[in-house]
């Protein structure tokens, strides 16, 4: 079956979990004997070099020059448009939500939803911003929509109307090879840490995170707090963590690759995950795939890919909160317990799954069964 993949968020993300999502796709999609086609145009994206040769079809550069995105999307938009028509492809996977004609391509469209968070958290993007009508028009173009999530479908169908027969849940994977446990005395930290990762603003509810901490005096007095990821912290935050009352260098920020996430991960007393809403949650994956006990938030997704491996609590509920990450980390048998459990939920998240069941559906779609 011939596959394409268009340029949108191979020109819009440098690195990021969507991206790394299509690359994965694609990679595992090849090793099922698909020809697959990534028409990424002049693109910027970090991971499509590790793609076979052939896949994809574009030129990386390592920026935009200033003030050119736009022109280069509607590049990439016209000439990706004209080598799909040329390929010939089945299928015609849509990266994001573009508003932007596209050629009438004798092929099926499918294109993918990952979270509803501009439309639940308005208040936290621009009111120029498009990305709701852009969805609307992509929803009522494609043939076939798949939700990273049942906690995402069913918001599809409530925020956009969308018939669910229209919609297939294909959960995302997580490669544990990436995350394996590497413990360390050398990490970062005198003293045990709790970690968070990823961005902090809003919904990620970073704050309320700090406050629980803050408001537990056997976790101020025993634990660090480490922020991956997110870049430095603001001011706001800066000012917040001191008023808290945290000792000097006691919450820190920190960015790197894979392998340094890694060994937070593994050397973490507990992964933390507040978030107030995800569209499916990679990092709770990512830490039981490095043996670290996880304590998440219980609402949207997160019990979806939690499952039975982690303590939950309420996170709007500080005090929930604060019991929840006490619970764990005062305990080893439930550490251990928390560790044993993940490491048999990550085996339900596997690229070669994701890529499979998403096979499944161009096969049905196309009649190439």
């Amino acid at each position: 079956m011939k596959i394409a993949y268009d340029y949108q968020i191979f020109s819009f993300q440098s690195y990021g979990g969507i991206s790394r999502y299509y690359t994965f796709l694609a990679d595992e999609l090849v090793k099922q004997e698909q020809d697959i086609g990534i028409f990424a145009g002049i693109h910027r994206n970090n991971y499509l070099h590790a793609l076979p040769a052939g896949v994809v079809r574009g030129t990386q550069l390592s920026r935009y020059p200033p003030k050119s995105y736009r022109a280069f999307q509607l590049y990439n938009h016209g000439v990706s448009q004209l080598q799909m028509q040329r390929w010939k492809p089945d299928i015609i996977h849509e990266t994001y939500y573009s508003s932007l004609p596209v050629l009438n391509i004798n092929a099926v469209r499918v294109t993918s939803v990952y979270d509803m968070i501009h439309e639940l958290y308005t208040d936290q993007f621009s009111s120029r911003d498009k990305t709701t009508d852009w969805k609307k028009k992509i929803f009522s173009r494609v043939d076939h929509i798949i939700s990273i999530s049942e906690s995402t479908k069913q918001d599809l169908v409530a925020l956009f109307g969308v018939d669910e027969s229209k919609i297939s849940v294909v959960h995302l994977g997580v490669d544990p090879s990436l995350f394996q446990r590497e413990v360390s005395s050398s990490d970062a930290s005198n003293k045990p840490y709790l970690l968070y990762v990823g961005g902090r603003d809003g919904y990620k509810n970073f704050g309320g995170f700090i406050k629980a901490v803050a408001s537990s005096s056997l976790l101020m007095a025993d634990f660090d707090v480490i922020a991956f990821g997110g870049g430095r912290f603001s001011v706001v935050e800066q000012n917040l963590i001191s008023s808290l009352g945290f000792a000097f260098d006691q919450v820190r920020q920190k960015d790197g690759a894979d392998s340094q996430l890694a060994q937070l991960y593994s050397n973490a007393s507990a992964f933390i995950y507040p978030s107030l809403y995800e569209g499916f949650g990679l990092p709770p994956l990512e830490a039981m795939s490095a043996g670290c006990p996880v304590v998440s938030s219980n609402i949207s997704s997160m019990p979806e890919v939690v499952r039975n491996a982690g303590v939950y609590f309420n996170p709007h509920d500080i005090e929930d909160m604060r019991k929840a990450i006490e619970r764990v980390v005062s305990s080893e048998d439930l550490k251990n317990q928390l560790v044993t459990l993940g490491y048999e939920n990550v085996k339900n998240f596997s690229w070669n799954k994701c890529a499979s069941e998403t096979l499944e559906i161009y096969r049905k779609l196309t009649g190439k069964l």
